[in-house]
């Protein structure tokens, strides 16, 4: 296996979302989730995300700044940070005290990754004391927030945001479609994914790169990648997600990872077997060396600065390997040795 230009100068990074298994509780979901950052920091990756989710049982991270903290006081080069923070959920003056909090204790290695969604259910909703509008509000909002760090919000004249002013905590914005524009406003870094379709997610870069209004557009492609001996194997790896969709779109509720035996073993209604086949297509996966023909030809046609990888499958150990083997094709081993010497 040779490694391509484009894998060698893209950077790849990690987003975890502490999703739960079958029989496991949640908190060792989370104690999963901070010793898998320290395996992305020994392979080499650039950053450690991790997620918000609110009455999820199959997610076990709720509070994204706080898990955060924890892997970086776990690691001690990887970049950490959110991927991310639902800002509607918030208000802007407590989420910058709480990264502010996060930068002044790990200086130089804080990411703010910034989403607009709201509450999944209407009870989740009103128990955030939020509702669906709330995620019209989102550029005002994000205004606020950056304010705080700039020293020139003008909302809550006085009002700061200790320890968060004049301090850098670069901030992304997680979008699918309309949600790219906003990034291009604001001239902050976009994290997308193919949620919609690859060449929806493709017109979304080029609209943002068109109409970005800062120095340099940066764009992070969020997806997955499964990496094994074969295709098969690989493909295996992606049956728990996309059973968990399946599920979830079926049922209303996400439930924890169960093993690929018990699922393919399964009787799935009609509409439970179309989600779940829509849910295994798309994704990067294979050997090393399909996986890397695969990930060169999306770096090509996105133009992606960076890759964000978030698989989700029942076996960890597989998981973890998988990582292993995307740190080895993308070269990282050798970026971390430069970064090093």
């Amino acid at each position: 296996m040779t490694m391509t230009s484009a894998l060698s100068s893209t950077r790849f990074s990690i987003l975890d979302r502490s999703r739960t298994r079958v029989g496991e509780g949640h908190p060792e979901a989370l104690r999963a989730t901070v010793e898998f950052a320290q395996q992305a920091e020994e392979f080499g990756y650039h950053r450690f995300w991790v997620s918000e989710h609110h009455s999820v049982p199959g997610v076990a991270g709720s509070a994204p700044t706080v898990l955060a903290a924890a892997v970086a006081a776990a690691t001690s080069r990887i970049r950490v940070g959110t991927g991310g923070v639902m800002l509607p959920n918030h208000r802007p003056l407590v989420v910058a005290e709480q990264f502010g909090v996060l930068e002044a204790l790990y200086p130089g290695r804080i990411d703010m990754g910034l989403g607009r969604s709201v509450g999944f259910t209407g009870g989740v909703r009103r128990a955030l004391g939020h509702g669906k509008d709330d995620a019209d509000h989102f550029g005002d909002q994000l205004t606020e927030l950056l304010g705080y760090f700039s020293g020139d919000q003008d909302a809550h004249p006085g009002v700061h945001a200790w320890p968060a002013d004049d301090l850098r905590v670069p901030a992304y914005i997680l979008a699918t479609g309309s949600g790219a524009d906003l990034a291009a406003a604001f001239g902050l870094p976009l994290v997308i994914a193919a949620a919609r379709g690859e060449e929806r997610m493709i017109e979304a870069i080029r609209r943002y790169r068109a109409n970005f209004q800062g120095r340099i557009p940066y764009v992070i492609v969020s997806g997955t990648v499964a990496i094994a001996d074969s295709t098969e194997e690989a493909r295996r790896l992606l049956v728990p997600e996309a059973w968990s969709n399946a599920y979830s779109r079926t049922r209303g509720e996400f439930p924890p990872l169960s093993p690929p035996d018990e699922i393919l073993a399964r009787e799935m209604t009609d509409r439970e077997r179309r989600v779940f086949e829509d849910s295994m297509r798309g994704h990067v996966h294979g050997t090393e060396d399909e996986v890397a023909e695969q990930l060169e030809g999306l770096i090509e046609r996105t133009g992606a600065d960076e890759i964000l990888v978030h698989t989700s499958t029942y076996d960890r150990d597989a998981r973890l390997d998988s990582h292993r083997r995307l740190a080895r094709i993308a070269g990282l081993d050798r970026v971390k040795l430069r970064t090093a010497s």
